[in-house]
């Protein structure tokens, strides 16, 4: 697959290696999600001259410095001095760079720490010394977050602070999906760009899996998925692990539980056995940034109308079918998981279709704020019965004192105009700003994706 978008974080990158080449040394940290395409970036970004590109593997530090050594050496066609301690490598890759301009890229750095703590400190101590008389454009990055935030944001971490840039890389939005199936898949039904968000969330690699073996319709997509050679299989795990380490079992029981509807703490508490589970809650939200908070739109920051949802697309996937269906997988029964997904994908699809209009209503950059809302009380309807009080998309325009309130169907068919009009008017009697503006009814099917 070709590469798409990007254009501001290439920029950025471009950006700082002129600063560093004419002025002094400057630190790009790269941040994102395993698979999201921060080694790709780089390579795009810097194909037009070379650079030392050293990947910090988890191996002893002579062995990592003597790999280090022989890739410069290679790249440059200077001799280096072996050397068997970090401290002596860096200090080294800095004062060449008080000789010549030159990029220098640590891929996977969080993996220093598996090596040794003590780099960080360092790479403190020789930056500090030599970035104002040098010119290389050093750029770190890491796939797991939680790490990368932690040692360049933590007033106690030798490195915070450092950075003079930080680009934290998203999945493609629904324009570069929609550009990535006209150019693979000419004439692409909608149900198939709706299956390509649904299993990648936007993910690079995810989607140039696709891509790249022609399965680009909703059925490929599932054929592919189910099959035992498929990495998309082991992906959730190994993505968790990375993240958590040996003590990722409670934090894999809470997305497991989210991805099943148990969507507040009191329900995932008492799935899970009545464990207290607010401090694995605020972690899995603030740190790793795999879940957030849902509150319906104006609601307060200390409502307790609060649910809980897997932030990742993907994982909310891999956890519905893959995880959920272990006992198949462990005993090759890919066929029965094939149609486990595709009985059940209308459905699933159906509420990512949702996702996929939010997210398209905020790259549209027209709202002020885009949210959904409930009442867990629900309401009395007109006749007596009680209804759910609940409205897929409450959407703020930006510069008009209007609120568009919409409803999202797979099938523009089952849409009950007379419903959501009642809903509306009872969102409109609980809440102050409703009744301020103008409020614009409709409803978003697959026809509008």
């Amino acid at each position: 697959m070709k590469f798409y978008d990007r254009e501001e974080q290439l920029a950025m990158l471009r950006e700082m290696r002129e600063l560093s080449y004419n002025g002094y040394s400057r630190l790009t940290v790269v941040t994102g999600r395993r698979r999201i395409g921060k080694t790709t970036l780089i390579k795009e970004a810097y194909k037009d001259e070379p650079y030392v590109y050293l990947f910090v593997g988890r191996k002893s530090e002579s062995v990592l410095c003597g790999e280090f050594c022989e890739e410069y050496q290679e790249k440059t066609g200077i001799f280096v001095p072996p050397m068997s301690a970090f401290r002596d490598v860096f200090r080294y890759l800095m004062e060449e760079g008080t000789r010549r301009k030159y990029t220098l890229v640590f891929d996977e750095f969080q993996n220093f720490l598996e090596v040794n703590p003590s780099i960080y400190s360092d790479i403190q101590n020789w930056w500090d010394k030599y970035q104002k008389e040098s010119h290389v454009n050093m750029v770190v990055s890491g796939s797991v977050y939680s790490l990368m935030e932690k040692l360049f944001k933590n007033r106690k971490e030798p490195l915070y602070g450092r950075q003079d840039s930080t680009i934290k890389l998203q999945a493609f939005s629904t324009t570069i999906l929609k550009q990535i199936m006209e150019d693979n898949a000419p004439g692409y039904s909608n149900d198939d760009l709706l299956a390509l968000y649904t299993f990648t969330g936007g993910i690079p690699k995810y989607v140039e899996l696709f891509v790249d073996v022609k399965a680009t319709t909703c059925k490929k997509m599932i054929a592919r998925i189910c099959k035992e050679d498929s990495p998309l299989i082991e992906e959730g795990k190994k993505l968790l692990i990375q993240e958590f380490g040996k003590k990722y079992a409670t934090y894999f029981s809470i997305l497991q539980a989210i991805s099943m509807g148990y969507n507040t703490q009191a329900s995932i508490e008492d799935y899970l056995g009545g464990k207290s589970l607010g401090g694995q809650l605020l972690k899995l939200e603030d740190t790793y940034d795999l879940i957030r908070k849902v509150r319906p739109i104006w609601a307060k920051p200390k409502t307790q109308t609060v649910r809980y949802e897997i932030s990742d697309i993907f994982l909310r996937f891999w956890f519905r079918y893959v995880e959920k269906n272990q006992r198949l997988i462990e005993i090759g029964q890919y066929p029965a998981l094939r149609k486990i997904m595709e009985d059940d994908y209308e459905t699933y699809s159906g509420d990512v279709l949702e996702r996929y209009f939010k997210l398209k209503l905020v790259e549209s950059m027209e709202y002020r704020d885009i949210g959904g809302w409930w009442d867990p009380k629900g309401y009395i309807d007109k006749d007596g019965h009680h209804q759910q009080a609940e409205l897929d998309i409450v959407a703020f325009r930006l510069k008009e004192n209007v609120l568009d309130v919409i409803e999202v169907k797979r099938n523009p068919d089952k849409f009950d105009k007379g419903l959501l009009e009642e809903k509306t008017a009872y969102f409109s009697s609980k809440e102050k700003q409703a009744r301020k503006n103008k409020l614009v009814l409709s409803c978003f099917s697959m026809d509008d994706m």
